[in-house]
């Protein structure tokens, strides 16, 4: 199916410049291998903390804060950010904004 066809049954998406297509899309890659380090038993738990915490930490129990941070630690937040924007940007960024300090590593 090509964005002609497409675009005739997604309301909108005719006026959405193709490039803002393309950058959700390589966005979308990006989010798709950081998510695939979990293994599936993790992503399930990921989302069962989500939202039981309704976005708030408060809402959990200290086991289910640590438990929510060690999984979140796996994703890799920083360096998803790090390569989003390294893709997007023009100007690379530098490796210590995406990595984190030396210390850190």
């Amino acid at each position: 199916m090509g964005l002609g066809k497409a675009s005739e049954k997604v309301p909108g998406l005719r006026h959405i410049p193709v490039v803002k297509l393309l950058s959700a899309a390589e966005i979308a890659l990006l989010t798709h291998d950081h998510v695939t380090r979990l293994s599936p038993p993790e992503r399930r738990r990921l989302l069962v903390l989500v939202r039981v915490g309704r976005g708030r930490r408060t809402r959990l129990t200290g086991a289910e804060r640590d438990e929510l941070e060690e999984l979140l630690a796996k994703l890799q937040p920083r360096l998803l950010m790090g390569e989003a924007i390294n893709r997007l940007s023009p100007v690379p960024l530098p490796r210590r904004l995406v990595f984190g300090p030396k210390n850190r590593r």
